[in-house]
């Protein structure tokens, strides 16, 4: 019997986990079978794992994402074979500014991450959920809780502060930055890959539905563009990035939006779906860019918040030397990454066409001053590897 470890990813309507083999060492990057729900609250959920099509699952309407958990567990138990579960490991985004490394959760440390749902509502009660699940059902089965906020614990207190009264930072309104996981994970496979070359002046350009850039110096976290919420820094597919709060005020006060109206605003009907009245999805938007104003204007700043936010951070890095494109958009779509690097060839950023259609390690000429990389993320691999080292397994 050989020990698993099992990684579960929650978002509010999805689902993700993946199953690595905890016997082997060092711990394989690709997991033995992972699989998702999507679409949980809405009217066609659909299932899917390794070696399979996605297809319609039936959820209970009444409880969908416990049912979509219960649907997991079911899948996972069937296919076990002579496997046992040994840990579950769990991308919580925030851990305050308490939690800077994973921790094994029991009924008290649950307690206290409930606390910080305010401050990433679309994520945050869901990894709870699970794990709360879990706790009732599996007592005695180790679970850790792996933070997106952890890997920028590093960032100086002149990054994390907001310039708000001080007792704000006492009381823990700070900037805390997120996608740490994804950014964990670059820290490894870039000193892999590129070696000394990625340990210089590097900024990762997390781009997937959601969005965000970490500068890194010596792999770790000095700058990043989410702040005190998931809600800040770039525009995203549904979420809007850093807006005037100005802006805010204006649609309570005298547009009569409630505090809930406004929120679904912001993380909902904002961003590249809101700009363009087409798609979050860039891919889409690109098809249909062509005679559409919108479309070409939410695809244009898009770019340009991306862009400005490079420029910005190259500014506190005191150059650069290498900018990765990591996650969904950034690891695919070879047209936003050639409008990102043609905006930056100011900075010596240039693009070798072959190699960026073919989304290669490497996607910039020897010649340019700034290397241009496009590394796979892979999250649910540094949780699991974290998490063998906290409860003592091999593979870690």
């Amino acid at each position: 019997m050989s020990d698993l470890v099992l990684v579960l990813n929650c978002g509010s309507s999805s689902i993700k986990f993946a199953l690595f083999d905890a016997g082997v060492q060092p711990l394989p990057r690709q997991p033995l079978w992972n699989g998702k729900v999507e679409g949980i609250t809405g009217p066609a959920p659909t299932f899917g794992e390794t070696g399979t099509v996605p297809g319609p699952v039936t959820l209970d309407s009444a409880q969908p994402y416990h049912a979509a958990l219960v649907h997991i567990r079911t899948r996972v138990l069937a296919r076990l074979g002579s496997h046992r579960i040994a840990a579950v490991a769990h991308r919580v985004v925030h851990g305050g500014a308490k939690y800077f490394d994973p921790v094994r959760v029991d009924a008290a440390v649950l307690a206290d991450l409930k606390t910080y749902i305010p401050l990433a509502p679309l994520h945050q009660p869901f990894a709870l959920e699970a794990i709360e699940t879990l706790l009732a059902t599996a007592p005695g089965l180790p679970q850790v809780a792996c933070f997106d906020t952890a890997f920028h614990h590093t960032l100086p207190d002149v990054e994390k502060m907001l310039p708000l009264p001080y007792d704000a930072w006492e009381r823990g309104l700070r900037r805390y930055g997120f996608h740490g996981l994804s950014y964990e994970f670059m820290s490894v496979a870039l000193a892999e890959r590129h070696g000394d070359a990625a340990r210089g002046r590097t900024i990762v350009a997390h781009l997937g539905s959601g969005a965000s850039l970490c500068a890194m110096q010596g792999l770790r976290s000095v700058a990043t563009t989410m702040g005190f919420s998931a809600l800040d820094g770039l525009m995203m597919g549904t979420r809007c990035g850093a807006l005037d709060p100005g802006a805010v005020l204006y649609l309570m006060e005298i547009e009569k939006l409630t505090l809930a109206q406004v929120g679904h605003v912001l993380y909902h009907e904002s961003g590249l779906l809101g700009l363009s009245g087409v798609s979050s999805d860039p891919r889409v938007l690109l098809q249909q860019e062509a005679g559409n104003e919108r479309v070409q204007a939410a695809l244009a700043l898009y770019v340009r918040r991306i862009v400005r936010e490079i420029g910005a951070m190259t500014a506190v890095l005191g150059g650069l030397n290498m900018l990765v494109f990591t996650a969904g958009i950034g690891e695919h779509n070879a047209a936003i990454r050639e409008r990102i690097c043609r905006e930056l060839a100011f900075l010596g950023v240039a693009l070798d066409a072959d190699a960026n259609a073919l989304n290669a390690p490497v996607i910039s000429p020897a010649a340019s001053r700034v290397q241009v990389a496009v590394e796979p993320t892979n999250e649910e691999w540094i949780a699991a590897w974290r998490t063998l080292a906290l409860v003592g397994l091999p593979g870690q």
